[in-house]
């Protein structure tokens, strides 16, 4: 009871990130740095953080209220939420051709001349979009009448208490704690972005302060010192080397200029994640387990994916990456498919080859494409096509989405080392993830 009290009291503390970032945010050798070097992007995020947080818990708080609402609705008419919803969406009218027809010669230019046939599911979609929601939206309102909804304190009281009533809905009252509790990860998430993003433009302004230190003290322009480190060493010019160097770059002065970021970060949740039979590379035993939930027709991924093995190649035997699956089904149609596809690799021995594969070729993941790869690989076609049409698989895929839903999973990659997400997909972000991992 005591543990999970000291939980609440610490998701109530939720302005701190905001609080705590006055004054110096960074030191180095005969320097400091505070708000005032920061891009004046950053110094209105830090400004406007408060008023986006309200913002932010609001629309949670009215998530979480249509959520209960339609499982209560849901129960009494012994159906689903997502059932519910999609009868509301039926009951828009399909749009007409005249209306398509209009959509598509008012957009030529953004559609790059592609034919309406091409277009026309997309032209439906947007068409349907706006009268879907207010659909919902309406049928909610309706659910709250129905089940007597009345709101409570604020979720943004300034003197707001874990016991504090915030709404009460169909008899039940709902204290403040459960809307935090609830929300958590989202909340987290929120102030962790923000943290990544502000110390980001932080770690650019102390680079480039101390390039311009080792410019003066070579007597050149920091533009040479920047030819010298980065430019100079560019051999096949791709963002991947050129990050890779830029990195080594900021370590290498952030060292000589003893750099200490004093930007206080939010709270770190870690959360337990099963990695049992899961695809995996490194050592079993290693201290720290990253866990990649991953989307193989997802670009983000396929450029996330080398940076990460990169990073995970400066500590030796120390890091394991296991990947799970999470295709977005509703924005990459062979997303599920390439998911089966590496799984079947995987009982195989080839999970790895076969991902660098769908990494690699996300415009063919169609499923002459997924067995051509198989072949190329030297897998048993036969086996491969048995093991890619088995139910199981698919569960099993069905599954990952499920537990990564309950981690707060939304988009790919999501990633988490030792349990705990990371909110930058960035080789420093990464590092220092697992270097805070190794320390514990």
């Amino acid at each position: 009871m005591l543990k999970s009290l000291g939980i609440i009291l610490l998701l109530f503390s939720s302005l701190a990130f905001a609080q705590s970032n006055e004054g110096v945010l960074a030191t180095a050798t005969g320097k400091t740095f505070t708000s005032a070097d920061l891009s004046s992007e950053s110094q209105a995020q830090l400004s406007n953080q408060k008023k986006v947080l309200e913002e932010t818990r609001s629309q949670l708080f009215g998530q979480m209220i249509a959520e209960d609402l339609l499982e209560i609705e849901a129960k009494a008419l012994g159906s689903t939420a997502a059932k519910l919803i999609e009868a509301q969406r039926a009951k828009v009218a399909q749009p007409t051709a005249v209306q398509i027809q209009a959509v598509y010669d008012q957009n030529q230019s953004e559609l790059g001349g592609r034919p309406l046939a091409e277009v026309r599911d997309d032209i439906v979609f947007f068409l349907r979009r706006d009268p879907e929601q207010k659909a919902v939206s309406d049928f909610i309102a309706s659910l709250q009448t129905k089940y007597k909804y009345t709101v409570g304190k604020s979720v943004n009281a300034p003197d707001l208490k874990p016991l504090d009533v915030v709404a009460t809905l169909n008899g039940k009252q709902i204290s403040a704690q459960d809307f935090e509790t609830r929300n958590r990860l989202e909340l987290n998430e929120f102030e962790h972005h923000n943290y990544e993003h502000v110390r980001g433009d932080l770690e650019i302004a102390i680079l480039n302060s101390l390039i311009g230190e080792e410019a003066k003290a070579k007597s050149v322009e920091p533009g040479a010192i920047i030819a010298s480190e980065i430019t100079d060493k560019l051999r096949d010019f791709s963002a991947e080397e050129r990050e890779k160097l830029e990195s080594a770059l900021m370590d290498r002065l952030f060292a000589k200029y003893q750099v200490k970021i004093l930007l206080k970060g939010p709270a770190v949740i870690a959360q337990s994640i099963t990695v049992e039979g899961e695809p995996s590379v490194g050592p079993a035993s290693a201290p720290v387990t990253i866990v990649m939930f991953s989307d193989f027709q997802c670009p983000a991924c396929a450029r996330t994916h080398p940076e990460l093995k990169r990073v995970m190649a400066e500590f030796p035997g120390k890091v394991r990456l296991v990947v799970r699956d999470y295709p977005l089904e509703s924005t990459h149609k062979n997303a599920f498919n390439a998911a089966l596809a590496a799984n079947a690799a995987a009982k195989q021995g080839k999970f790895t080859e076969f991902a660098e594969k769908l990494y690699g070729n996300q415009d063919s993941l169609d499923k002459a494409s997924l067995t051509k790869f198989a072949a190329e690989l030297g897998l048993n076609v036969k086996q491969f096509e048995i093991d890619f049409s088995d139910a199981a698989a698919a569960a099993e895929i069905k599954q990952d989405q499920a537990d990564g839903n309950a981690l707060g999973v939304n988009s790919t990659p999501t990633i988490f080392v030792n349990g705990v997400k990371v909110y930058s997909l960035s080789a420093s972000a990464f590092r220092r993830a697992i270097s805070r991992a190794l320390t514990k």
